[in-house]
């Protein structure tokens, strides 16, 4: 049995593509996972699988959500050392203080192209952002809210990613290690 981290795209926000905890942690086991549990009702999922947690699962999990609920939801899969990467190449320290200033979006794949220079044309002078990989890193300490630059990340990057605050990635870490 292995461990991994759901991330949902997209669910509970603003009323629309409404998904329990409770339900989908049914509708996990009833697929084949085990130890589900959950955090926050954004679609932050720890689970232990048998099998491979590869795109068949992801598809199996996004059908069995579309049966049941009416939509299908984007998703990505995290392994412990996929989280445990993101966090050791996150490049601002300031995140353990400040948790909420600092998100991460993680991203399907590398962005081929991306077009960095249209995120400085809008970042605000407080405002950081790196990409590493299948990450990208922001630090907004005035917040995401109002942010311009956040507003464009998965256009300027090519890419459709899912975001977490730094206070989630780090415990989404702590789930994975108890599972």
């Amino acid at each position: 049995m292995k461990s991994f981290i759901a991330l949902f795209r997209g669910i509970n926000v603003g009323g629309k593509n409404m998904l329990p905890m409770k339900e989908l942690t049914a509708l996990l086991e009833g697929i084949g996972a085990s130890n589900v549990s959950t955090y926050i009702q954004s679609g932050n999922v720890a689970f232990r699988t048998a099998g491979a947690a590869d795109s068949g699962f992801v598809t199996k999990i996004q059908d069995a959500i579309l049966e049941q609920f009416g939509f299908r939801p984007e998703l990505l899969i995290l392994d412990k050392v996929a989280i445990d990467e993101a966090i050791g190449d996150n490049p601002f320290p300031e995140a353990d203080a400040a948790p909420t200033s600092v998100h991460l979006m993680f991203l399907p794949t590398i962005p081929g192209d991306p077009d960095l220079a249209s995120l400085e044309r809008v970042r605000r002078p407080s405002e950081r952002y790196m990409l590493k990989g299948k990450v990208f890193y922001f630090h907004a300490p005035d917040g995401v809210g109002r942010s311009k630059l956040a507003a464009r990340i998965e256009k300027s990057l090519g890419v459709a990613g899912t975001s977490r605050n730094w206070r989630t990635v780090r415990k989404l870490q702590e789930m994975i290690q108890i599972q």
